[in-house]
């Protein structure tokens, strides 16, 4: 389950933020998760609890902001929306898709004290 590790980094980040920013309580987190990005959104939810007991952010908030996944058709010369890697085109079902967005996470936000 990688989720754990992302969580662990998403902690290593507020940790950074708080030593240079001189907040001591984390209170919500905002992710922005892309649908391409391969995270579990659940499984980013549990072990989000897991890894912040007992630290700056222990009792923190997640909030999930969902990104949809977009892709460049070669073909077609159109952005489209994709739900997978992989998908067809939704105009003119080519597979020849260059990735442009949605398959990114990123701290968006912090509520801190």
């Amino acid at each position: 389950m990688h989720e754990m590790s992302l969580n662990e980094g998403v902690l290593q980040i507020l940790q950074d933020n708080a030593a240079s920013k001189g907040f001591t309580k984390v209170k919500t987190v905002w992710l922005e998760i892309g649908e391409l990005s391969g995270v579990e959104i659940e499984a980013m939810r549990f072990t989000f609890d897991v890894v912040m007991k007992g630290t700056l952010a222990d009792q923190a908030k997640l909030e999930i902001i969902r990104v949809p996944g977009q892709a460049w058709c070669m073909p077609c010369s159109k952005t489209v929306e994709v739900k997978q890697l992989f998908d067809a085109c939704p105009n003119c079902g080519s597979y020849q898709l260059q990735v442009t967005g949605g398959d990114q996470m990123q701290i968006k936000e912090l509520e801190v004290e």
